[in-house]
């Protein structure tokens, strides 16, 4: 156990599913997962073991930003040696044709600092996904109705941003979305020798404005997990 997970050993599979919000990993757990056990409440960050198609998974919260993912992510690798770590999360679209509901795989992540930044010193890190996972997510798209982007993302620390000129050089080289977690998940999984992928759902759209209300949220992000499963078990 540890100060923010109080699983016992044995009860975090080596697969994890981490969306930010602790009852979005309630929701996809009672959804997706066979017999799912709540595991950890501490401090309310909701983490649930189950089976999807006969494979062990935890679905748990990260919180918002890279600190508290930073937290949770290290301490399922370090305390109970998850392997692979898969984000699903929404995110705020940055190029127009990608369009709400979309689903984006994140190949990499730029960002300004992460919570690791101080470890490499002048040296800019460049984040990127697991290429097996990424491959076998963008294979378990294919066959889906959603519009699938694989690309650059942006992971921010800040959520009401006010950088509309850092915004625009985003946009201007390629860069799909922004998020604010992926780059340290990343770059946890380098360090530990771990695979990661962030998997994605366009929530918000930064050029045209439109944004997903809220009692939508939820039941859009179904091809979100799904794809994200299929992958870690490919």
């Amino acid at each position: 156990m540890t100060p923010h997970i109080r699983a016992e050993p044995g009860q975090i599979a080596e697969t994890v599913l981490m969306p930010g919000d602790p009852l979005r990993a309630k929701w996809a757990a009672e959804t997706f997962l066979d017999a799912p056990e709540l595991v950890n409440d501490t401090r309310g960050m909701l983490g649930f073991t189950g089976t999807w198609r006969g494979n062990r998974v935890t679905i748990h919260g990260s919180g918002m930003g890279m600190p508290s993912l930073s937290i949770y992510a290290g301490e399922l690798i370090r305390n109970y040696d998850a392997r692979t770590l898969i984000r699903i999360g929404s995110t705020g679209a940055m190029q127009k044709h990608v369009a709400i509901r979309d689903v984006i795989l994140a190949q990499t992540a730029s960002s300004i600092s992460t919570p690791s930044s101080a470890i490499f010193r002048e040296l800019n890190f460049a984040p990127c996904a697991d290429f097996g996972l990424l491959q076998a997510a963008a294979a378990a798209a294919r066959d889906r109705a959603t519009t699938v982007h694989v690309g650059g993302i942006y992971s921010s620390d800040t959520f009401y941003d006010e950088r509309p000129d850092l915004n625009q050089e985003m946009t201007r080289h390629g860069i799909l979305a922004v998020e604010m977690e992926t780059a340290e998940l990343y770059t946890l999984a380098a360090r530990f020798g771990r695979r990661a992928l962030s998997v994605l759902t366009v929530s918000d759209h930064l050029i045209t404005e439109e944004a997903l209300p809220a009692a939508e949220r939820q039941s859009s992000f179904g091809d979100m997990v799904e794809i994200a499963l299929e992958a870690a078990f490919a």
